[in-house]
């Protein structure tokens, strides 16, 4: 049967009723001979969907809550230990030295940093063993997300078997160290296989990005926006990877050029200008058997000529420049960096104009320049420009010219008037301030004022980015309004408890929510009031204040109060269909749903009443709390005023003592004087209760005696040691500085003696037959303790049961001191002697002489 008869030779399939056919099965014939054996293609030569796939799958393991602050060398770590996943178990078995190898840092950085980053992640789940000196020697490392999404359909980080094999082996093109197998074969590195040290990390994983976002060309797409022109916006670009600011992407950009792994090309053209620049990868375009001079002139030859100038687009047909070639992968030539024009300058293009030519010389236009069909008059085409040539009332103001390409017409560069636009550019509206917007009428203006670009706030950039096309819709007034309320729901982010460097991917997750809601951008209609009262504002579920869409702002995760108000509720309709079932038996189904419905709005309308109450009675107690707080305020105010009032009265009164005025009832020489008699009376006691017999009051007595002698031996030495280092005739001078002086030293020597007499007493307690006891006690329980009763009499049981015996002997010589000081005080108690009325020590200090004299006493 010839190859034309066997299609007719098929059964045509059965035709119903309608016309509609039912499709079959059909035998294919058998291939001819053995099918071509396809051999693996580069690991860089990814297609279009594999390369979407992986990229997906890196940009949600990048973006995981748990790597938020994450070092570079921690977030590529992930991806490692993510491409080396088993499908079947999901657990990665590797040597800490092997993942610092593949992250580019050294053994002791990724044992000390990268794998504590790991765990305090949460992102990955780290078991270790521990080595000779107790480091992570071997890792058995899962990544929790990528094996958590195994189950969930359409999850990116579901990946098959294929996708996980691809991933490896692009990550060993990218960045794979290099091995030297058993049998002799060697393993070549990845194309950053041996940079290691610092930025390594940093450089290989903006590499990788690089490499997913590349097409077969190698060309990487830019970003979009303004961006800093001191950088650049390939920079921008590897910033914006990386998550990162543009200058530390423009230090990762240039040390990737140094290895001549990725290039900035920027092709100059016929006319000597330049073109935008392009960020290369060219081990991409080697790897599908291109070069970057190929993407170079496809680019050139599909560009659109422009019809005036335009700084971004080209400038007119010129030659590819001669670029040097290096075999970079499988042999492929790959361009260098020869005659490519610096990417961090600005040329500013115009179009090209043809050269002067002389009156009355025939005119040959051609090429697409500027003055190429304008007809037979030679005059410039109409454009929206139209009648710039032309006075305001609309006459006619054209020069005479003698060329004959002008015509009636001014040429180019001719202006014999200023144009409209021209005046309304050089003289500002009237009534526009300076610094502020021009409020000149017209869609210039209008269209002058909107900023076509996001904030530049980096937290309002990534907030608003979902909603990138809204905001490129929207007046100028209506961006800053917009930009006001989102940076207002940041700082009600922040003082919920959310971290602020997550306050902006938050509301990124609100916004992409929301349209996803909507049912994406296109459908919202108008995109101000959709940003104001429906995008951007926190929409509470349930009464907690966290609250937003069902889930907690703080934790992420599903508000515990909404679950409870959804259980409450389902309840409540389980008892009133249980209460309508018992009551009404036999209603038929749509009558029990009315009546269940009806039932159902009554129990809401009580239970809005019941809130409208409660928030009634929390309104008037917060108004409660305001008063008696300000009530509380102005009561501490006037018991302030009250207690500096009696402070300045208490100021002017004279000392109780010695008479002095202005010494708020007490100078201090006999403040000083009073402490010092009651410490010399405490010294009294504590000596008594260390050597005295308690019940012998003349021992006691004795000893209180004793002390006080030996503390005013002790008050005279100190008081002549005062007088060796000072001068005495200051002290002659002013006879109450020696006083106050004297009183002093006294105090301090007091003090010290009191410390003295109480290390004494409990020195002498210490020796006490209770005391002993205690020790040998505490001495024997410490021995018998369960981790020294094998071996009792060891050098670590003995100085443990030492010190057992040290505290047990300390403490029972604290209480008995408390105790014996007790029965002192109990025994030396009298009634306190009332002080002498001014009646009865008036004649005694009518009789202290005056001047000098006192001076002198004290002194001696």
């Amino acid at each position: 049967m010839s190859a034309v008869a066997a299609p007719a030779a098929l059964p045509r399939p059965r035709t119903f009723a309608g016309g509609a056919g039912r499709g079959r099965l059909r035998s294919v014939p058998a291939q001819a001979g053995p099918g071509p054996k396809r051999a693996a293609g580069h690991p860089l030569s990814l297609g279009r969907d594999a390369r979407a796939r992986l990229g997906c799958a890196v940009r949600a393991l990048l973006d995981a809550a748990g790597l938020e602050g994450a070092s570079d060398a921690v977030r590529l770590a992930v991806l490692v230990l993510a491409s080396r996943t088993p499908s079947e178990t999901g657990v990665v078995e590797i040597r800490t030295s092997e993942l610092g190898r593949w992250i580019g840092v050294s053994a002791s950085y990724a044992a000390s940093v990268v794998v504590p980053g790991l765990r305090d992640s949460g992102v990955v789940s780290v078991e270790t063993a521990e080595g000779e000196f107790g480091q992570d020697t071997g890792l058995e490392c899962k990544v929790r997300p990528l094996w958590g999404a195994q189950g969930v359909l359409g999850h990116p980080l579901r990946l098959g078997k294929k996708e996980y094999v691809t991933l490896k082996r692009l990550m060993e093109a990218v960045m794979g160290p290099g091995w030297k197998h058993r049998d002799g074969r060697v393993t070549p590195a990845g194309l950053l296989g041996t940079r290691t040290g610092r930025g390594a990390a940093t450089d290989r994983l903006a590499l990788l990005l690089l490499v997913l976002v590349a097409r077969e060309t190698g060309r990487v797409r830019q970003c979009g926006g303004t961006v800093d022109t001191k950088r650049g916006r390939a920079a921008a670009t590897v910033a914006r990877l990386l998550g990162c600011t543009a200058s530390a992407g423009e230090r990762v950009l240039e040390r990737l050029e140094e290895r001549e792994l990725v290039l900035r090309v920027r092709v100059r053209t016929g006319s000597g200008l330049r073109n935008r620049s392009r960020l290369m990868v060219p081990a991409v375009a080697a790897a599908h058997g291109r070069t970057v001079a190929d993407d170079v002139l496809e680019g050139r030859a599909g560009a659109p000529e422009p019809e005036f100038s335009d700084p971004d687009g080209m400038a007119g047909a010129g030659e590819v420049p001669e670029l040097a070639e290096e075999s970079q992968i499988n042999g492929v030539p790959v361009t260098g960096v020869a005659d490519v024009a610096d990417p961090d300058v600005a040329a500013a293009l115009h179009t090209d104009h043809p050269s002067p030519v002389t009156p009355g010389s025939p005119l040959s236009l051609s090429g697409g320049f500027s003055g190429y069909g304008r007809g037979g008059e030679g005059r410039r085409t109409e454009r929206a420009c139209t009648g710039e040539d032309r006075a305001v009332d609309g006459e006619s103001v054209a020069a005479e010219t003698g060329s004959p390409v002008a015509g009636g017409g001014p040429l180019c560069g001719e202006k014999p008037q200023k144009s409209p636009v021209d005046e309304r550019g050089e003289k500002p509206a009237a009534g526009a301030g300076a610094g502020s917007w021009p409020k000149a009428a017209g869609w210039a203006t209008a269209q002058q004022r909107r900023r076509v670009a996001l904030p530049a706030d980096l937290r309002l950039r990534v907030a608003l980015g979902p909603v990138t096309w809204l905001w490129e819709r929207l007046s100028g007034w209506q961006q800053d309004q917009v930009e006001a309320a989102a940076k207002a729901e940041l700082a009600q982010m922040a003082g919920l408890g959310v971290a602020r460097e997550g306050a902006a991917r938050l509301l990124a997750d609100r916004l992409t929510d929301r349209l996803a809601e909507t049912g994406g951008e296109a459908m919202v209609t108008g995109p101000y009031g959709w940003l104001i009262r429906r995008g951007l504002p926190q929409r509470r579920a349930c009464s907690h204040r966290k609250c937003d869409d069902g889930v907690r702002l703080d934790t992420g995760e599903d508000c515990e109060n909404c679950g409870n108000v959804i259980h409450l509720r389902r309840a409540w309709r389980a008892r009133i269909g249980a209460d309508i079932d018992r009551e009404l038996p036999g209603l038929a189904d749509g009558e029990r749903r009315r009546v269940l419905e009806e039932r159902l709005r009554e129990r809401a309308a009580i239970e809005a009443e019941d809130l409208s109450w409660r928030r009634e009675q929390a309104r008037a107690e917060r108004a409660w709390r305001d008063a008696a707080r300000a009530a509380a305020a102005e009561q501490a105010e006037r018991e302030r005023q009250t207690a500096a009032a009696a402070d300045v009265v208490r100021r002017v009164l004279a000392c109780e003592d010695c008479g002095r005025g202005q010494a708020a009832g007490l100078c201090e020489a006999c403040d000083h004087r009073r402490q010092t008699e009651s410490l010399i009376g405490e010294a009294g006691l504590l000596a008594a209760a260390g050597v005295a017999d308690l019940s012998d009051p003349a021992s006691i007595a004795a000893a209180v005696a004793g002390a006080r002698t030996a503390i005013e031996d002790s008050t005279a030495a100190a008081w002549q040691e005062f007088l060796q280092i000072t001068d005495v005739a200051t002290l002659e001078a002013d006879p109450q500085a020696a006083a106050d002086a004297y009183a002093f030293t006294a105090f301090q020597a007091v003090q010290l003696a009191v410390g003295a007499y109480q290390d004494d007493a409990l020195a002498v307690l210490r020796r006490t037959p209770e005391a002993e006891t205690e020790a040998r006690r505490a001495y024997r329980a410490e021995q018998g303790r369960p981790w020294f009763q094998h071996h009792p009499t060891g050098a670590d049981a003995v100085a443990a049961a030492t010190n057992a015996a040290a505290t047990a002997r300390e403490r029972v010589a604290e209480q008995l001191l408390a105790a014996r000081l007790k029965q002192l005080h109990e025994r030396s108690a009298a009634p306190a002697r009332r002080p002498a009325s001014w009646t009865e020590r008036l004649p005694g200090l009518a009789g202290r002489p005056l001047g000098g004299d006192a001076t002198g006493a004290v002194i001696a």
